[in-house]
């Protein structure tokens, strides 16, 4: 449900100092932080936000609402680097940024933020940041969830948490979407995507060329998306579905963003993916094994849930990357007919829903959530 009220009372509309977000770089943490930015947006309506992002992440800004522009400084994972850091710094030093809010706990996501000379550097007590952040805050441990960790920061210092975040929101021009099917020679009618990759082996379910095919079958138009990492799946998953199955992974994230934006239906196992495809309100079914979806599905409704039975698995959710106990039986006892079946379900359901054009609180309450096989 999307939250448009004010989280923390009057809006100040006399700020008009830019704020930088310096977020975490993963796909579906990115995609969250567009909560921060609403949050932000609410409290501060006159102040511009801008993101630093990665180059993967980049194409992401261009369809956030509320965010001015992206800084795109790609830093090396596990290193310092402080040439790059300064060369940051300077960058940031010219936008004249009156706060800046560091998500990340570490030491090296403030340097930058602290050699620019952002008077205000919000962010969590971690790794002896003294000096580098100067706006503390405390009990970050407490706040259960990832999302609530990151936009308490865009609140008020020791605000209480509402009971419900603004949703993440990712906006795709419909012409734009329109030019993407022509490039691609994709026609106007209705298609799955499914979105095999994800980053820990342990959460990647293994049926997907079982559910391409009975999807084709069933007379569905079929598409693989992902990174470059994912070509060798597309392609177990093209062999299986046949003509009714295009590959469209590669390794711009744009073209991962307008699959899920054209597609009628996302199949997704816990990924960056499928957290695009729920901020785009596109109906996504997000599979999950080793996660809790309490924890890292998507502030947006997910038209289902598939997970395995609780009473079968004590150990899940176990948030291992690496399966050490039940040789993934959490995700390999979900059944490829089960999750066609399910999407069947939510297609239908999407479709009569279109058009019947009822509101949007209907079409959450009325969209199939939490199947178990």
């Amino acid at each position: 449900m999307n939250i448009d009220s004010q989280l923390v009372g009057d809006a100040d509309r006399s700020d008009t100092r830019p704020i930088l977000i310096i977020p975490y770089m993963w796909i579906g943490d990115f995609v969250r932080n567009h909560t921060v930015v609403r949050v932000l947006k609410e409290r501060w309506p006159n102040r511009p936000v801008d993101l630093l992002t990665t180059s993967l992440c980049a194409p992401l800004i261009d369809y956030m609402p509320g965010v001015r522009t992206g800084i795109v400084w790609d830093l090396p994972r596990s290193q310092l680097a402080i040439g790059r850091q300064f060369g940051l710094a300077e960058l940031l030093r010219k936008r004249n940024y009156g706060t800046a809010l560091v998500l990340p706990r570490t030491w090296k996501a403030a340097i930058a933020p602290a050699l620019a000379g952002i008077p205000e550097r919000v962010g969590f007590v971690g790794e002896f940041r003294f000096g580098l952040i100067n706006r503390w805050r405390w009990g970050e441990k407490k706040l259960p969830r990832f999302i609530d960790k990151n936009a308490a920061l865009a609140q008020p210092d020791g605000a209480p948490l509402p009971p419900e975040w603004p949703v993440p929101q990712l906006r795709v021009p419909a012409e734009e979407i329109v030019r993407w099917r022509e490039a691609n020679g994709l026609g106007a009618g209705a298609a799955v995507a499914l979105a095999p990759g994800s980053v820990g082996v342990s959460k990647r379910w293994t049926y997907y060329p079982e559910a391409a095919r009975l999807l084709v079958e069933r007379g569905l138009e079929v598409w693989v998306v992902g990174g470059p990492a994912e070509k060798g799946l597309a392609q177990e998953i093209v062999a299986a579905g046949g003509t009714g199955v295009r590959d469209l992974t590669g390794t711009d994230l744009r073209n991962g963003v307008l699959a899920m934006a054209a597609a009628s239906v996302a199949i997704s196992n816990d990924s960056g993916l499928m957290h695009i495809a729920a901020a785009l309100d596109t109906p996504t079914m997000g599979i999950f094994g080793p996660t809790s979806p309490y924890l890292w599905a998507p502030l947006n409704s997910l038209a289902a849930t598939v997970v395995q039975d609780k009473d079968v698995l004590s150990c899940q959710p176990c948030q291992s990357t690496i399966c050490k106990m039940n040789d993934h039986r959490c995700m390999r006892d979900i059944p490829a007919d089960v999750v066609v079946e399910i999407a069947r379900i939510v297609f239908a359901k999407t479709s009569d829903l279109q058009k019947s054009q009822v509101s949007d609180d209907k079409i959450e309450d009325k969209r199939p959530r939490d199947f178990q096989p």
